[in-house]
């Protein structure tokens, strides 16, 4: 299966991304959407979507997408969040629901900064796609794209776009 992982677009879908997402059988939205329903519909026409409503998001995007959701992929258990931190330095709740739930994999977004690590101390790899829009200091918007199989994510590509 192929992902696209996307943050923090804060209102602005620009056709770079969109071409960069296109070719994805699933887009992950990590949160702080931003725009109304008729932003978020524009996802929801994209691809087949999962997501989770970051600290910026009014109640349309609420209304349909939780704080944190887990589910599995091609074998491979993912925890999604908005504000979830990094290994070390997680939220403490972000923290409790990874010893819950044990993924393989932990997403999250809100900091701006792309970043993939490896954590050992829960055995999981933890993605942070950075910021696709354009609220915020980040100087690149950037985004994810990976393949998932036998619960292993192999294939990861990023996509920046000077700001």
């Amino acid at each position: 299966m192929f992902i696209g992982l996307i943050s923090d677009t804060h209102g602005v879908f620009s056709p770079q991304f969109r071409e960069f997402l296109e070719p994805v059988d699933e887009l992950w939205h990590a949160g702080d959407w931003g725009g109304d329903d008729a932003f978020l519909q524009q996802f929801k026409d994209f691809k087949p979507l999962v997501g989770v409503y970051g600290n910026c998001d009014g109640y349309p995007v609420r209304y349909d997408f939780p704080e944190f959701q887990c589910f599995e992929r091609e074998g491979l258990k993912v925890l999604m969040t908005h504000i979830g931190g990094y290994p070390g330095r997680y939220d403490p709740v972000a923290r409790r629901v990874i010893m819950e739930e044990k993924p393989g994999l932990f997403v999250c977004g809100h900091s701006h900064i792309l970043k993939v690590q490896w954590d050992h101390k829960y055995n999981m790899l933890t993605m942070n796609p950075g910021a696709a829009g354009l609220q915020g200091w980040q100087v690149v918007r950037t985004a994810l794209r990976f393949k998932i199989s036998e619960g292993e994510v192999s294939g990861l590509e990023v996509f920046e776009l000077p700001r």
